[in-house]
């Protein structure tokens, strides 16, 4: 996944303010999130898609801070700590921080979308010292077989299968499940 640069104006907006808020609130119970109005420029730079489920999400994704707020504050108005995420996996990581795998390092290739049940899996392309840290994400973030990302690659996969959506679309919105397309009618 490629790294999202900075944009213009972010310190004088975001972070030079959230710092000076951290420092008169040590302790305090949940941050501002001054943050917000740099989502869209987050979102865009993951393609809009969410970094954990490589899927578009419809509901227009949230800021995950991959070092959580509650482990590490000083990083809460950090640029470089900003991930685009679905809510719920966002929800489900909570303060899991760097033990699930960071979108930043997730190598092409590394997960698979299997068909019909759109499972997912690791791959052997994912390296013997990061697979433990990727089945754990695999888990945490329910994200080989939760009962919603399931419901959520079915509507991807369904709008393809009714010709609502080109497989052009499909790599779009959800790659992982294009890939399986593709693998699938080579066949």
């Amino acid at each position: 996944m490629k790294r999202v640069r900075k944009p213009s104006g972010y310190d004088t907006k975001v972070k030079i303010p959230g710092d000076a808020w951290l420092k008169a609130n040590p302790g305090a119970q949940r941050p501002p999130a001054l943050w917000s109005s740099y989502t869209a420029k987050l979102a865009d730079g993951f393609d809009n898609l969410c970094g954990y489920a490589a899927m578009h999400d419809p509901t227009g994704g949230t800021v995950d801070h991959f070092l959580s707020y509650k482990n590490h504050p000083h990083l809460t108005y950090e640029w470089s700590n900003f991930r685009f995420a679905s809510g719920t996996l966002n929800s489900s990581k909570k303060t899991a921080d760097d033990t699930v795998l960071d979108p930043h390092e997730v190598g092409e290739g590394w997960f698979e979308i299997l068909l019909p049940s759109l499972q997912m899996r690791l791959t052997d392309k994912v390296p013997p010292a990061q697979r433990a840290k990727a089945e754990f994400t695999l888990t945490r973030l329910k994200l080989r077989d939760g009962e919603r990302i399931l419901r959520w690659r079915q509507s991807w996969f369904t709008l393809y299968e009714q010709g609502q959506l080109t497989l052009d679309g499909l790599r779009q919105l959800a790659p992982l499940i294009a890939a399986a397309v593709e693998a699938r009618d080579r066949i």
